[in-house]
């Protein structure tokens, strides 16, 4: 598996210079910057798999930053972890809400960071390493390409499949129709959003098994999510 590409966005020389030396010596191919500005070009230039921003950084804010990464089709599904000094519940709140997949306050422990970074990876990218994914009590083997729930086999069309797929990846997170459409589909596809809730049906119809909750919530006006339990 190809090494997994990292975004720092931090402005502190010295803390960036360590936390680089800590992710490349991890396997980690690493790009860095303090500012906001070149932290968005960084991004489009090459998405990265993950993003590790700072609050407080030259340029662009980090929580704009953050924004408009999540605004972006091409960056709206990269995880997101934000360092900050702030320490008040309020803004933790705010950053969450913006879009960030994880919050972690200065100071903290790089081997902290290491490990939350490495348990977003294992979620996101289980299927490139050949890996079975696990939510709640539905399994999918990516190499063999089946799915159970309890223990159950379940009989997926190729849509259905990766639809599952994706959700799994990132399980209870809110997709709108319009990422799912990008994140199955791809960016270049010319499907109707009204696509994506007809395969939601079939989804639904596929994974549902009897005594078992959907598992597929929808959300108003949002989208729709995976949920955990």
């Amino acid at each position: 598996m190809s090494a997994a590409k990292l975004l720092l966005v931090e402005d502190d020389p010295a803390l960036s210079e360590l936390l680089e030396y800590r992710f490349q010596n991890e396997g980690y191919a690493v790009r860095c910057t303090g500012d906001g500005d070149e932290a968005l070009i960084l991004a489009a230039e090459e998405v990265p798999d993950l993003i590790i921003l700072d609050w407080m950084i030259e340029g662009t804010s980090g929580i704009e930053v953050c924004r408009r990464l999540r605004r972006d089709k091409e960056t709206a599904h990269v995880p997101i972890i934000m360092l900050t000094a702030r320490e008040a519940e309020d803004d933790r709140v705010r950053g969450l809400e913006t879009g960030a997949d994880d919050y972690l306050t200065k100071p903290f422990s790089p081997r902290e960071l290491l490990a939350r970074v490495a348990a977003v990876m294992r979620r996101i990218r289980p299927a490139l390493a050949g890996e079975t994914i696990e939510v709640g009590d539905l399994k999918l083997d990516p190499v063999a390409h089946k799915v159970q729930r309890r223990g159950r086999a379940l009989q997926l069309g190729p849509t259905e499949y990766r639809l599952l797929k994706f959700f799994m990846e990132s399980p209870g997170r809110v997709f709108s129709r319009g990422q799912l459409l990008d994140g199955v589909w791809g960016t270049g596809s010319d499907i109707e959003l009204r696509t994506v809730d007809v395969h939601i049906r079939r989804l639904r119809k596929a994974i549902g098994i009897d005594g078992a909750k959907d598992p597929i919530r929808t959300v108003r006006s949002a989208g729709y999510a995976l949920e955990v339990s």
